[in-house]
């Protein structure tokens, strides 16, 4: 690894010519979510890659760690109606992400939840909240898992306990 950027990562490649450089995305790091590359990799780290892209007038080599990677979300392609636990990682203004395994997140929309929908997830959890959820639906081409925290009697009391919107419940 010669230098890790917040926008990916340059590699040292071994062989000929001596001094060729590849990059990695950052989207080719890792399946699994992260900030800032340096949670994947460090400087001076030896990796293996898969050349993705060779552009020969630019003298660029592009590289995926993630290629050689099996995806996490394959585990979980039958898993439709099961259900888990998980934190919830990150808020957004139509619903929450909540982890449920090592590099796997899905979205619980605001309209799942409750009968009800919600104007903010907010309302219901905050980041680092554990909820338990239902697997909806993986979507393998896509890359997405659709989650439901309705109708699940052992979210009742992470909701009166758990609320942090600063009303008092």
């Amino acid at each position: 690894m010669a230098s890790v950027h917040n926008f990916g990562v340059f590699v040292n490649l071994d062989g000929e010519p001596d001094q060729c450089t590849g990059f990695i995305r950052i989207p080719e790091l890792s399946w699994r979510s992260f900030d800032h590359p340096a949670e994947v990799v460090t400087a001076g780290q030896r990796v293996v890659g898969e050349i993705i892209d060779v552009d020969t007038r630019r003298g660029q080599v592009q590289l995926s760690l993630k290629a050689l990677q099996e995806d996490p979300l394959l585990s979980f392609a039958d898993q439709a109606g099961r259900v888990t636990t998980g934190r919830v990682t990150k808020l957004i203004p139509f619903g929450a992400f909540v982890r449920i395994a090592d590099g796997i997140e899905g979205l619980v929309h605001n309209t799942q939840f409750r009968d009800e929908p919600v104007d903010d997830p907010g309302q219901i959890v905050s980041e680092g909240d554990a909820i338990t959820v239902r697997i909806v639906e993986v979507d393998l081409t896509r890359r997405r898992l659709t989650l439901s925290a309705r109708n699940l009697p052992q979210n009742i009391e992470l909701l009166r306990v758990g609320h942090r919107s600063g009303d008092g419940s």
